[in-house]
């Protein structure tokens, strides 16, 4: 359904900083910090969680009470009358959380959506499903973050093993993994330039409570190693005789981040003369089974072929790339040169809480276009095992 009148006031987008597992936020709940930063993103931007019609709620990772997860969250940032969807989608949960908001509101049913997108990898709960025929009616356990890691029940393969299928496939050398690795550190250095002055204008300090002394403020991303071309050369590959070492695949982090979506004459007021942007397309796709770096390139082109467009009317583009070999294999499909993505990094560096980390890299888009006085563009990511989804947007006054 192609969306005409859903948009986003670029200043009501943020994200909170990602914080590699097992760091500071591994032990607070998601929600929780969900409500946290959505509510003091609101409240310093100047608008009112009781002016939400709705919610789309995205996660990956089970956390207590989350079977109440949405209308308990818009309860607790001051919308007890809102309610809406909770998506699980792997890491294209925020794709799927922005065009639920977006369909919504296009179709009238919301007149402004919050998309609040939330997950902690840290500490990932361990099920135990009861199995009263097995041998002494022994249960069956699943690691809920470690075994989706481990293994696509689909495909066969882990995660690290559909990159080294794909990269075996183009000829991809290890040399040039490492080269769009230490590009995309580098892209991330400029996000930090000037005090960071890129990131503040969406991220959303957590604090966290002490239990001696003054609250623990984490107002930047927790876990980002410093990273040289001699360093990535020492590494050892992940899997033996493979390509792809632990500099040129993501980590798994902590986070939220999130969006409004509202019509195109509410998003103008909201946006204090910050601009829009309008959502023109979305697409989600899927390639042969345990080939995941390969989907976003489809899926973007049906995100483009909804919004009437190619690659070659971007002006900017923001990927998910839990590996290197994702870009490369971007950059070869479309044209689209490895420097001209990513301007100011992505989660192969900051890392990734899978439900928020879209919603961060489409915010990051909107800010980029902004910078650069408008334009068309492009975010599109993989989602575990074949998958992909894709968000295009034209950010305007």
């Amino acid at each position: 359904m192609p969306v005409r009148d859903a948009c986003i006031p670029v200043r009501l987008g943020w994200s909170s900083p990602f914080a590699r597992w097992q760091g500071p936020l591994a032990e607070r709940s998601s929600i929780d910090l969900a409500v946290d930063v959505t509510s003091r993103a609101l409240a310093d931007r100047g608008l009112p969680a009781s002016e939400a019609t709705g919610i789309v709620f995205g996660w990956t990772v089970p956390q207590p009470e989350i079977f109440y997860g949405a209308s308990t969250v818009a309860a607790r940032i001051g919308a007890p009358h809102a309610t809406g969807a909770m998506l699980s989608q792997a890491c294209a949960t925020s794709a799927a959380c922005l065009e639920a908001a977006a369909l919504r509101v296009e179709s009238g049913l919301d007149e402004l959506s919050l998309v609040i997108t939330t997950d902690r990898t840290s500490n990932g709960p361990v099920l135990t499903y009861p199995a009263p025929s097995a041998p002494g009616g022994a249960p069956r356990q699943e690691h809920w973050v470690l075994d989706s890691f481990r293994r696509d029940p689909w495909g066969g393969l882990a995660m690290v093993g559909t990159a080294e299928r794909v990269a075996a496939e183009a000829g991809t050398t290890r040399e040039q993994l490492d080269e769009v690795a230490l590009l995309r550190h580098q892209q991330y250095q400029a996000a930090l330039a000037n005090d960071r002055a890129f990131q503040r204008a969406w991220m959303v300090p957590v604090t966290l409570p002490s239990r001696r002394g003054e609250p623990v403020v984490v107002d930047g991303d927790v876990g980002v190693h410093p990273t040289s071309a001699e360093g990535l050369a020492k590494l050892a590959p992940v899997d033996p005789g493979g390509v792809v070492t632990y500099g040129t695949q993501t980590h798994p982090a902590d986070g939220s981040a999130g969006l409004v979506v509202t019509t195109t004459e509410r998003a103008r007021e909201l946006a204090g003369g910050e601009g829009i942007a309008r959502i023109l397309g979305t697409g989600t796709a899927r390639v042969r089974k345990a080939e995941m770096p390969k989907a976003p390139v489809p899926a973007a082109k049906a995100a483009l072929d909804e919004a009437g467009l190619g690659f070659g009317d971007l002006d900017a583009v923001t990927t998910h790339n839990p590996f290197a070999v994702n870009d490369l294999w971007f950059s070869d499909q479309t044209g689209i040169p490895l420097e001209q993505m990513n301007a100011y990094g992505c989660s192969l560096v900051y890392g990734h809480p899978q439900g928020p980390t879209g919603a961060r890299l489409i915010v990051e888009l909107l800010h980029t276009l902004r910078l650069r006085g408008g334009g068309v563009g492009l975010f599109t990511g993989c989602a575990a095992g074949d998958t992909g989804a894709a968000v295009v947007v034209r950010v305007q006054d």
